[in-house]
This record gives C-alpha cells, structure tokens and sequence, in this order.
C-alpha cells in the first residue's frame, strides 16, 4: 500500500466508520476481537518467517551463552542464556477479581521479563539477539571467528578492537535503548540511542555511565528512530537496529516460547485442546509482543491464545490492525495524543511489518487507561511484592477484560466451558531495574 496523504486518511476516516474508533479517540478503554484470526495451520502456511527461523535465532543464542556468561556474571546460573522466572500470582488474582468486579476463573501466572537479565525487560531478548547476530556475521565474514570456536574468545581485547571501528544507532523510548546500549558497548561498538521525549531520566543515565552516546529529542518514538536512520545512512560502517521493521528484533522475542513451553513443563500445566493458554502482552510498537505470540503459536497452535494490551493514549497497534491500514495510520492521525507514563508502549504509529505477520494468529487487543496501570502496580507490590514498572502492568488486566467482554470470543472458540482450566499468563515486560525511589512515586500514584 502507498503511504497515504493526510487528505487521503481524512477522506478513509469518513467513508469507514469504525464505532471503536470513536470511543478510542475519547480515550475510553475497549476490547477488541481480530475478525482476521486464522486458525494456526493457515497462518502458518502464508507468513514470511518459519519455525526454521526461530531454530535458527535458538541456535545463535546457544553459540553465544559462553560468551555472554562470561561478560555478564548474573547469567553465569544459567550458563548464559537470558530467561526469566515464570511464577504463580493467586493473591493478585483475588485482587484483580475485586478491583474489577469479575471472576477469573483460571490459573493465574506472572511471566517475569521485567527481571531478565543485563537489561530488566524484553528487550532484553530481542534486542541484545540482534546485536549479537550483527557482531556474529561481522566477525565471520573476517574470519575471526567460526561458528565451531567457543564463542567466550569474543571478550578478548582483539575482538573489542575490532568492533570498534563500527557502530550502531537505534531509536527508542528507553527500554530497547537500554539492551542495545549495553550489549553494543560491550561487545566494543560505538553505540547511539536516540531517546524520545518518553524517556526516562534514569535509562538515559545509566547508558551515558556504560559510554553511550545519547541523544535527546522533544518529539516523541517516531522522530527518534527517524534520527537512528538518518544517522546510519550517513555512514557505511553503522549499522541501524530498526524497531519498526526488524525481523532479528522479531525472531530474537520469538525463542521465548520454547523456554515457557519448559517452564510449564516444570511447572506441570497441561495446554492441550481442553487446558487452554491465554497470554496478554504489552504492546508499543509491536516487535516485543508480536515475536512472542509468533513462537507461542508456532508451538502451541490453537491452543494458545494471545492478546495485546496498550494505553488508551498510545493504541497504534490496535488501531492500525482494526482498520487494515497498519503503519498508513497513526493515533495522532485520529486526534489521539500518545502521552502516557507508560513510556515504553508510547508509540503512535505501529510496525506494518509485525502487523501483517502478527494478524492471521492475534487474537485481540483492549486498551487500559494509565490510572488503571498505576492501581495494579500498587495492587502487585501489595499483594506478591513484585515491582513492576507501569508499562509492564498493561497485560495484568487482561483475564478480566477477557471475561467480562470477551463472550463472543470465548463462544466462537469453544472455551466459556474450559475457562477452569485455562492458564492465564500475563507478560510483564520491565521494571527490576526502576531506580527505588522512582518506583516509590509509581507507588504512590496508584494510591490516589
């Protein structure tokens, strides 16, 4: 589709009424359900990335663990691999019960990217793969390495040096920002996070003490990866890590899903045609959720079902998905204004290429109002004395919207029967490493 003018958009607006839109643009909370969901097979069949894809982004990892066990001693447990605990929250369930007034008949379970390490988010995964993907082909193709070597030889000064010549640039609202920056400074590179007005102080800071180079903007996501581009552009020897368009970023979330698939294995939780899984995922600009969703339905089929959760201020992806237009529309175009605390889900216009490939396995998206993440951060401090950052609570309210406007959903798909035994997972996808007394101020707000 060819980028359609303002005039154009207008003109698409009026002839397509969409009556969620309106109460978008009034920043009310919806629940929407995908008309474009295929079943699992028929997606399968028609998207660009394979399950040969996500081996391949596993195997990387796996050829990477020496080196990232040596260069950072938190992964040194699990022999390099960068996971997360996956963990049972029935005290908040009760509490999710109460604050909305809606049973979640269920298990309920928090899956902890907010404590991953090195960068305490998901990005942590995507982003530090596709660094380690771009050093890995470097390094390769100037015979420095094969893929037989013990990949820890790569924290050798000689290495460093070399790397030094090139360097990397990426736009981001702070989390992204944070992975690139200190796997890219590590591994040697000159590195440039362009941060958007959305950023906090505090992720700025602690790139500039890894010897990052950040620059500031006051416009908001979009114009810092324009910058990140512009940059890269300018000089053969950088390397853009592109968020809206990324299929590494893409593949690198994927791998999460054969690691849960262990985890409940451990945790002995049967996802089979009668043991539904329901996952909820925050959502900025998509690559994060959307490569996650991707492997659990590689894996899981029809058994899984996923759904997006974002700021009523910053739906891009909902938006771009439920009027077909993608990355032709963003909420500013609508009158919305992408302001919310939420700064690693401030997005205005979502990635089309996750988009196009997320929309035949998506089950829905709902919106959440900032007042509302600020409740349940407070709510999950007080009742499991996790600390999340209030982006990452986006998917918490998930299992109640499912059950108190998801009927239809549940009745084309066989579940209002299966609900007891259904295992809700809610991604929370940052916040271990939200300075204390910031967190208290999070804290505080969900008091009021």
């Amino acid at each position: 589709m060819n980028k359609l003018n303002n005039q154009e958009l207008k003109i698409w607006l009026e002839s397509h009424p969409i009556p969620l839109v309106e109460k978008m643009k009034s920043l009310e909370e919806v629940f929407w359900i995908n008309p474009n969901l295929k079943n699992t097979h028929q997606g399968i069949l028609h998207s660009p990335l394979t399950s040969a894809d996500i081996k391949d982004a596993e195997e990387r990892l796996a050829r990477f663990a020496p080196y990232i066990s040596k260069v950072f001693p938190e992964t040194k447990a699990d022999n390099g691999i960068i996971e997360s605990p996956l963990v049972r929250i029935p005290s908040m369930q009760q509490k999710l019960a109460h604050h909305f007034g809606q049973s979640i008949p269920g298990t309920l379970l928090l899956k902890c990217d907010s404590h991953l390490p090195i960068s305490g988010s998901i990005k942590a995964r995507g982003g530090i793969y596709e660094i380690l993907k771009h050093a890995e082909n470097l390094a390769l193709s100037h015979h420095l390495l094969t893929k037989q070597d013990n990949y820890s030889i790569m924290a050798n000064e000689r290495f460093q040096a070399f790397f030094s010549q090139y360097s990397i640039a990426v736009g981001s609202t702070g989390n992204l920002g944070l992975s690139i920056g200190i796997i890219s400074a590590k591994l040697g590179f000159k590195v440039t996070v362009h941060m958007s007005a959305d950023a906090k102080q505090w992720k700025k800071d602690l790139l500039r003490s890894k010897n990052v180079t950040v620059i500031e903007y006051e416009a908001d996501y979009s114009k810092a990866v324009e910058q990140g581009r512009i940059q890269a552009e300018a000089d053969t020897n950088c390397y853009f890590v592109d968020d809206e368009n990324s299929s590494d970023l893409f593949l690198g979330y994927s791998v999460a899903a054969s690691r849960l698939m262990k985890q409940l294995d451990q945790l002995e939780i049967l996802v089979d045609e009668n043991h539904p899984l329901i996952v909820y995922l925050p959502c900025g600009v998509g690559g994060g959720p959307g490569g996650v969703a991707f492997g659990l339905k590689q894996l899981f089929k029809d058994h899984v079902h996923c759904f997006f959760a974002e700021p009523t201020h910053s739906p891009c992806m909902v938006l771009g998905l439920m009027t077909g237009l993608h990355d032709q529309i963003s909420v500013q175009d609508v009158g919305i204004d992408n302001l919310t605390d939420a700064d690693g889900l401030a997005v205005g216009r979502p990635s089309g290429f996750v988009g196009k490939i997320i929309e035949p396995f998506l089950s829905g998206s709902y919106t959440i109002s900032d007042q509302n993440l600020y409740k349940l951060l407070k709510d999950l401090v007080d009742t499991e004395g996790i600390y999340l950052e209030p982006s990452a609570l986006a998917g918490m309210a998930g299992p109640t919207f499912l059950n108190r406007d998801g009927s239809d959903y549940l009745e084309k798909h066989d579940l209002s029967k299966k609900m007891n035994n259904a295992t809700h997972i809610i991604w929370a996808t940052g916040g271990s490493m939200v300075p204390a007394e910031m967190m208290q101020e999070y804290y505080q707000k969900g008091t009021i």
